[in-house]
């Protein structure tokens, strides 16, 4: 089988070593306009806070890796044209010019996503820069060696990590955010609330419900927003991400927003084409609907099953809880499924409860304040979504939520399973009990009103 890769970040990378690890006999062919594969973006923030040292070892495959497992591999390839009927790959060589046409016989796109643009006045000023890839990032990290005054504009994983990265290596820093609270998509506004006062006490300018409207400026870069102005020696814009979809666009079914709409098995509306990653939306299963949620971890698990199911359908992809975590000023916030707001947007008669207590007893050498939001529909008492955060690492109770609503548990369920008891860990009853216990508690009284 003759199959081409278009695109090598995530779901490329781990789909070419998929294919080529389970029938070493197909002819892979990787085309990347990059001259890298598989950067973690995710983690810039690491490197511009100087946690990790050297930004290529966020790279976890290569050029070379992929060639020895048999790959042809084409770097700094740009794609020009996808042909779905005529089942061809026009593409043109950046080095030489060269432009080149193969035929496939089957074809998976992994070409991500990109940073959203807004379409303003100055966008295009030198010190206006945007951050997802690797020569972005680069650009950040000397351009912000000299110039102190940083600007984030957006709110959301990426604009909070470079907040606080810069602000803790003696930037001055504001994030602006154009919605009533930081990270919308992720927890509800009491948490965000704590993630911003604790971006303030570190000396970060958080300004909410503006929206940058222009940049102007020469020796200092003016955001110019609805409410006012700030000024800065550096922008950076965090505004989201889009599917980079063009080549397929009229050719495959895609949502309205451009990501291209595959089945369970990662197949597109032609047989012939598979989708994976940023490109494309995911299964989304609190609401039965496909959305978007570009994270690498999705795309990760839609790249091995597009590799697995062009050979047949051989494995349905669950679908995603869209789980994510981050680490903030030696705080762990985490989250998955439906935040309170999006859920009673989603049409769920929805409640939450907060649990707010030390993680494990207070006779122990230490212990830790944990604040968990539980959201659950009163309708079936299915468990909808859950937003951690504390000093203690609460990341994998995520995942233990995630699971939960993955195989649609109730709060009853969650409220007594089986989870150890042993007091450096967590008290008597594990705290993940203890906020179920919590939601049945309110049900109970709700009913008795």
């Amino acid at each position: 089988m003759k199959v081409i890769v278009v695109g090598c970040t995530h779901a490329g990378t781990v789909a070419v070593t998929q294919i080529l690890q389970e029938h070493p006999e197909a002819e892979v062919t990787v085309y990347e306009r990059h001259d890298n594969v598989s950067f973690l973006s995710c983690e810039i923030s690491l490197y511009l806070g100087g946690q990790v040292k050297r930004l290529e070892d966020m790279f976890y495959s290569s050029p070379e890796q992929l060639r020895d497992l048999g790959a042809k591999v084409k770097m700094k390839h740009d794609v020009l044209k996808i042909d779905a009927k005529a089942k061809t790959v026009t593409s043109a060589d950046l080095v030489t010019t060269e432009l080149n046409t193969e035929s496939y016989d089957k074809l998976i796109m992994a070409t991500g996503s990109y940073v959203v643009v807004p379409p303003l006045v100055g966008i295009d000023n030198s010190r206006v820069l945007l951050c997802k890839d690797y020569a972005q990032a680069q650009e950040i990290y000397k351009t912000a060696q000299n110039h102190k005054n940083v600007a984030i504009v957006g709110g959301g994983y990426v604009g909070v990590e470079l907040a606080e990265s810069y602000a803790d290596t003696d930037h001055e820093v504001t994030l602006i955010q154009g919605r009533d609270q930081l990270l919308n998509n992720y927890v509800d506004k009491a948490l965000a609330d704590k993630v911003a006062a604790m971006l303030t006490d570190h000396g970060v300018h958080v300004y909410l419900n503006e929206r940058a409207q222009a940049f102007s400026g020469a020796e200092q870069v003016i955001v110019e927003t609805n409410a006012g102005k700030h000024g800065a020696d550096l922008v950076i814009v965090c505004t989201g991400f889009v599917a980079n979809t063009d080549l397929l666009r009229g050719q495959v079914d895609m949502d309205r927003r451009g990501a291209i709409i595959t089945n369970e098995y990662m197949q597109t509306s032609d047989p012939d084409i598979y989708a994976a990653g940023d490109a494309c939306t995911v299964h989304y299963n609190l609401t039965g609907k496909s959305a978007y949620i570009p994270l690498a971890s999705n795309a990760v698990r839609q790249g091995i099953l597009a590799a697995t199911n062009i050979f047949g359908h051989i494995q349905k992809y669950m679908g995603t809880q869209g789980t994510s975590a981050m680490a903030i000023f030696g705080h762990t916030l985490a989250s998955t499924g439906l935040t309170l707001s999006a859920a009673k947007a989603a049409g769920f008669n929805a409640a939450a409860v907060t649990f707010h207590e030390n993680y494990r007893p207070e006779y122990m050498p230490s212990t830790a304040m944990l604040t968990i939001v539980l959201v659950y529909d009163r309708a079936n008492r299915r468990i909808l979504g859950a937003q951690l955060f504390s000093k203690h690492e609460v990341a994998q109770s995520a995942n233990t939520i995630s699971v939960c609503i993955q195989n649609q548990n109730t709060i009853d369920n969650l409220a007594y399973v089986d989870m150890l008891f042993q007091p450096n860990y967590d008290q008597p009853f594990n705290y993940l009990n203890l906020v179920a216990q919590m939601a049945v508690a309110q049900e109970k009284q709700a009913q008795l009103i």
